[in-house]
């Protein structure tokens, strides 16, 4: 069990760490952009599209990532007043909400991205950029985090029964709580 918990950890770490380079990318168009517009006075058409798509792939694929990292936002009043057993129970119900969410949202993600690479579908911009491309990230981001949410789920359910148990947690997390 933690040969899987710690396999799908550095999977998600993997590629939260490869996908956080596209910050860079959109920032490199941003300043293109705006030496374009503001020092030539020529602004792109294509810019704020790529902008929009580099970022909501950007946000939308490193979100098991963060959830690794214990970095979403948490009400710690609640979690940190009680023992271990109170806040893995806290953390059992709220990892079950996140994976109903995002066993839905993975179902509706994936006929969106079905749809719109069945009909071809672009945005509305004169470049007539094809949408399946962030439809698909959406899709991806949302089964990682769900995947994560299962494992995190199995993590509280497990601290549960033996506070003291040994999860598995993958390495170079970086500011991880357990």
């Amino acid at each position: 069990m933690t040969l899987l918990f710690r396999g799908v950890d550095q999977l998600n770490i993997a590629i939260g760490k490869a996908i956080s380079m596209l910050i860079w990318a959109g920032i490199v168009v941003l300043v293109y952009e705006v030496v374009a517009r503001y020092v030539f006075g020529q602004p792109t058409l294509w810019a704020h599209g790529y902008t929009q798509r580099i970022f909501g792939a950007y946000f939308v694929l490193v979100g098991a990532y963060t959830l690794i990292r214990g970095d979403h936002v948490r009400v710690d009043l609640l979690l940190n007043t009680g023992g271990p057993r109170r806040r893995a129970a806290l953390d059992f119900i709220n990892f079950a909400f996140l994976v109903i969410w995002g066993a839905v949202l993975s179902w509706e993600a994936f006929w969106f991205f079905e749809d719109s690479w069945r009909f071809n579908e672009v945005d509305e911009s004169a470049l007539r950029h094809p949408m399946w491309p962030i439809k698909l990230a959406m899709f991806v981001g949302v089964v990682l985090i769900t995947v994560q949410g299962v494992i995190e789920m199995i993590r509280s359910l497990i601290l549960f029964i033996n506070p003291k148990a040994d999860l598995g947690r993958a390495a170079s997390v970086g500011s991880a709580t357990q």
